[in-house]
């Protein structure tokens, strides 16, 4: 509770910083921006703090993002159905997943090898699919008869109209949906009882009869499913993916907010609600730094005091829970 405590006074003050120091920040049309790109960090956020809670990391998350959205508008590009296309990346991003469980379970290799080179690996499909951007506006034009079915989806996912217009923050609800159910299976299931078990002592779980190889392979198959996701969404609210830097360092993100939300990198500590709420810090920290005209270039070393400071936290709670146990 301390640690969801903690991040919501963050989220309050950065939001309070915006308001005071620049009015224009309080429209309608910049919250709702924020709201929506908050819900896009917080979807990839989901995944990676389950692979976290289990002791696991991924580092492919970015590319997987790129090469789901490259892969998206290719196939919508080629003729075939936006609805199916969405469902095609879904099933790849579950296969990605699935080669990455095979490949630390029973290979027996360290997450952090295996998903740094998926990361170069997949950002090296991306380029060889595609060697120029790939646009919604180009696909539509060649092909008039998903106008209907493109648009559709922006509207249910993104909130955007066939205009382009952003209405409301649709990818916030489709994080809130997703949370609920990852907080139903991380705090109401035998499954997540078992992801928690395994992340905080592994040995341990093996010893108690658990099958830590299965539990592994699913929360690998649920992160890289959510960075297919992402990717399609990212294509639909873009309008464009280029496969050179299409999802470059969100990865970065998406670790920082499970951090912050309470996701220890030891494995075993994480709750939804602190996930969501961590996963909304960096895109509203963002915004602020927009508004105070801060250069762009300055967000990496943010992010990366960010983490810093989110690692040391953890630390700091680990140990005195520790102190308090004994």
């Amino acid at each position: 509770m301390l640690r969801i405590a903690g991040v919501l006074a963050i989220l309050v003050a950065l939001y309070a910083t915006l308001f005071i120091t620049n009015p224009n920040a309080v429209n309608a049309s910049n919250l709702v921006d924020v709201a929506n790109r908050q819900g896009f960090y917080g979807v990839l956020t989901l995944g990676v703090a389950i692979l976290i809670i289990t002791g696991s990391i991924d580092l492919s998350m970015g590319s997987v993002v790129g090469l789901s959205a490259v892969g998206f508008g290719l196939m919508m590009s080629k003729g075939i159905h936006p609805f199916l296309a969405l469902l095609v990346i879904l099933l790849g991003g579950a296969a990605i997943g699935c080669l990455h469980g095979l490949l630390v379970t029973r290979m027996k290799l360290q997450a952090f090898l295996v998903t740094l080179c998926g990361l170069f690996v997949y950002r090296g499909m991306a380029r060889y699919l595609s060697e120029k951007p790939i646009g919604l506006v180009t696909i539509q034009k060649s092909h008039p008869e998903f106008q209907g079915p493109i648009d559709w989806l922006r509207l249910a996912l993104i909130g955007k109209d066939g205009e382009g217009a952003l209405n409301f923050p649709a990818q916030m609800f489709v994080l809130i949906v997703l949370a609920a159910i990852v907080g139903v299976i991380l705090h109401k299931s035998v499954l997540g009882r078992y992801w928690y078990a395994i992340g905080y002592n592994e040995s341990a779980a093996k010893y108690a009869g658990i099958s830590t190889d299965q539990k592994r392979m699913i929360s690998f198959v649920i992160c890289s499913t959510l960075a297919s996701l992402a990717g399609a969404l990212f294509l639909l609210d873009v309008g464009t993916a280029d496969p050179t830097n299409a999802g470059e360092t969100l990865e970065l993100y998406a670790i920082t907010g499970a951090v912050l939300g309470g996701c220890s990198l030891k494995g075993g500590e994480g709750t939804a609600i602190g996930i969501v709420l961590g996963a909304a810090v960096l895109p509203l920290l963002r915004n602020v730094v927009s508004f105070l005209q801060i250069p762009d270039s300055i967000i990496p070393a943010v992010i990366g005091i960010t983490l810093l400071l989110g690692t040391i936290a953890d630390e700091f709670f680990r140990r005195r829970s520790s102190v308090g146990k004994k």
